[in-house]
Formats: C-alpha cells, sequence, structure tokens
C-alpha cells in the first residue's frame, strides 16, 4: 500500500512535513498546499519558501495547482519545472465557498464540457506528470460516469477520488460504491481519499471490497501523526 499526505492549507507547509517526515516515517508523497494560478504572474514568498527543493529534500513532494484557465496552469507549471519539480497534481475537489464561486477547485465539475477542453489544451501541449484530485460531482454522485469518461481520455499519472459532492462538502459518508465503480472504469491508476481517520476506518474500506493500492489521508493524519504505522 501506497500512503500520500493530503494537503491542508496553514498547517501542512515544509517544517511540518519535515517534521512529520523525521519522525513518523511512511509517506510516500506529500501534496503541498494548493497555489492559485491565475492573472498574478509570480509566486509569493511563502509559497516559494514553501517549494524550494531545498526545504524538501528528503521526501517526495508534490506541488498541487488550483487552476482553470490553460495559459494560467502552463505559466505555472513552468515556474514549477524551474524550481525542479518533474509531477504536478490538479485540484478539482476544494469546495471552499471562495474556490467554487470562481469556477475553480470542485466548482470546475459543474460545466464538464469546459473541463474537458481544459484538459485537452493542457495534454496537447505538454506530456508532464498530471495527476488530478477530484470530487465526484456537485450534486449527485451519478454524475461522475460523465467525468470518469473525460478523465479516461488523458493520460493521467493518477486520479485521486474523494467519493463525495460537493454539496456534501465534508459531511454526510464517501460514496462508496461509486468509489468501487471508478476503480473499475478508470484507465488510470486510482488512488482513494476520505474519512480515513483510524484503523477500522481502512479496515471497513478493505471490507468493502475496495481495491486501491494508494490511500491519501488529510484529517487523519493531523490527529494521529502515527496512523500510518497502525496501517500496517
Amino acid at each position: 500500500m501506497k500512503y500520500y499526505f493530503a494537503p491542508l492549507e496553514g498547517i501542512t507547509w515544509y517544517i511540518y512535513r519535515n517534521a512529520h517526515h523525521q519522525f513518523f516515517p511512511g509517506v510516500d508523497k506529500y501534496f503541498a498546499p494548493f497555489i492559485v494560478a491565475g492573472t498574478r504572474r509570480q509566486f509569493s514568498a511563502r509559497e516559494e519558501n514553501d517549494l524550494t527543493l531545498a526545504h524538501n529534500q528528503k521526501l517526495s513532494l508534490i506541488p498541487q495547482v488550483l487552476v482553470n484557465q490553460v495559459d494560467d496552469f502552463l505559466y505555472t507549471w513552468n515556474k514549477l519545472q524551474d524550481l525542479g519539480y518533474q509531477e504536478v497534481n490538479l485540484n478539482f475537489g476544494c469546495p471552499s465557498g471562495t474556490v467554487v464561486s470562481k469556477k475553480r477547485g470542485a466548482g470546475f465539475l459543474a460545466d464538464i464540457k469546459e473541463l474537458d477542453r481544459f484538459l485537452e489544451g493542457i495534454f496537447s501541449v505538454t506530456d508532464s506528470k498530471i495527476s488530478i484530485k477530484t470530487r465526484i460531482g456537485i450534486e449527485n454522485p451519478d454524475e461522475f460516469y460523465e467525468l470518469i469518461h473525460v478523465y479516461n481520455k488523458y493520460p493521467l499519472e493518477e486520479l485521486i477520488i474523494h467519493p463525495r459532492v460537493l454539496k456534501d462538502y465534508y459531511k454526510n459518508k464517501p460514496h462508496i460504491s461509486t468509489f468501487q465503480e471508478a476503480v473499475k472504469l478508470s484507465k488510470n491508476s486510482v488512488c482513494y481519499n476520505g474519512d480515513i481517520v483510524r484503523y477500522s476506518d481502512y479496515a471497513g474500506l478493505v471490507s468493502n471490497d475496495c481495491v486501491t493500492e494508494k490511500i491519501m489521508i488529510g484529517r487523519g493524519l493531523i490527529r494521529n501523526n502515527g496512523l500510518i504505522r497502525e496501517l500496517n
């Protein structure tokens, strides 16, 4: 099993990541808090400080980008490559109202045709390693069947699925049956994300025949830094 540490804004910056990696080893990839790609054509001092490889030498870090325009993505990705990164994660999962109102994060899922055009635009000009972190729709889990059709068009490094819809925010239970379908339907490697905060949550996921070799954990690792030790 591979374990990923989900980004939590304001918490999982490089000092936290390095301390966690030193004292609680076992995370295969850490994901940095998202960068908003937009008209601002530069990283903030805090973002540069967080992403510089000098501050992330002993761990595997994947930068995450919040974006909905091809040009904005390409500019930001070029800057990340200049810093030494070879993989980037697209955030289509953030349910925050301020993010969604700008049609970013999970808000981008409301316009699947535009999402498809965006992905076509970036994959037509780059063969870089690009992964996606996504929710399964806006209001209804059945929306995911149209989404997976779009995602399957592109050679993703991996597809990280938080099986909730936007309107769930972080309430209600993850839609496990939809994740099971995603594993069957996806042409790309799939990672599970959502509500793994104790061993029993992991055991419940496995008992539901959710076949996955990758799990992303966020709040569970904040509550219990040694959770991966327990899962192993």
